[in-house]
């Protein structure tokens, strides 16, 4: 953690704990994990429990140096893999494109988003081409970290599976990671910005079942029922994902 700034040790500092659940005892079938999951799922009328003893953190630091050299490239050169304006995700996404406020204000940061399908077709190609920063780390960084973070996924959604009482597999067959879907990673930029300009990406909720996200800086931000519409912050941790 040592690279990273400090998260503020200030009581007024607005901070949501969140759940922890153990993955490596999840994967074994712990039931105290499995209720833990699902509280966190039910109660908060979101899912978002940390998640420590996970088997993707070998892969992380690789991700994030994969996307530092991407997003360090010159304007020009990441233009030519822009997402493009026609719905779709995979690319890049310059700081900028959307709207972030009621007032019209745009957000600052900027993306560099791999799909799923393109990382286990590599090197054919099922969606697009990448940058050579991106292709340099797409069979020992990207592909092994996708179908890490899928494996992980495919336990909670049986667990959640479970939990619904549905026929066993049901949710597994409506995620069939051989199937092309929308899935990506992405690896987010946010520049220094003045103390007036924070928003680096406006509220929303995700698409998909289940987000996977590194949190290392600790500008996550999340609102959750009951609270009276506050935003708080989320710890940044070096090792525990949120999902």
């Amino acid at each position: 953690m040592s690279d990273y700034p400090p998260f503020p040790h200030d009581d007024s500092f607005p901070v949501q704990e969140l759940l922890v659940v153990d993955y490596k005892l999840l994967k074994e079938g712990d039931e105290e994990q499995a209720n833990i999951l699902w509280e966190a799922a039910t109660k908060f009328g979101r899912l978002d429990p940390s998640l420590k003893n996970h088997e993707a953190d070998d892969f992380v630091e690789p991700m994030f140096k994969m996307g530092r050299e991407t997003l360090a490239l010159p304007f020009e050169e990441k233009m030519k893999y822009w997402q493009g304006n026609k719905g779709g995700s995979c690319g890049y996404k310059a700081a900028g494109a959307t709207y972030v406020d009621a007032d019209g204000s745009t957000d600052i940061s900027e993306f560099i988003n791999v799909s799923k399908d393109d990382a286990m077709a590599y090197p054919s190609i099922a969606q697009r081409v990448y940058p050579p920063t991106v292709n340099e780390f797409m069979t020992g960084t990207i592909r092994p970290f996708i179908q890490t973070c899928v494996a992980e996924n495919r336990v909670l959604l049986d667990v959640f599976n479970d939990k619904l009482g549905l026929p066993k597999g049901t949710l597994a067959d409506l995620h069939d990671h051989t199937k092309r879907c929308l899935s990506e990673s992405r690896c987010i930029k946010v520049p220094a910005a003045p103390k007036d300009t924070k928003i680096a990406l406006g509220r929303h909720t995700d698409v998909g079942s289940i987000s996977y996200l590194t949190n290392r800086l600790g500008g996550l931000q999340v609102q959750l029922p009951g609270n009276g519409g506050e935003w708080k912050y989320v710890k940044a941790s070096v090792s525990t994902p949120h999902s």
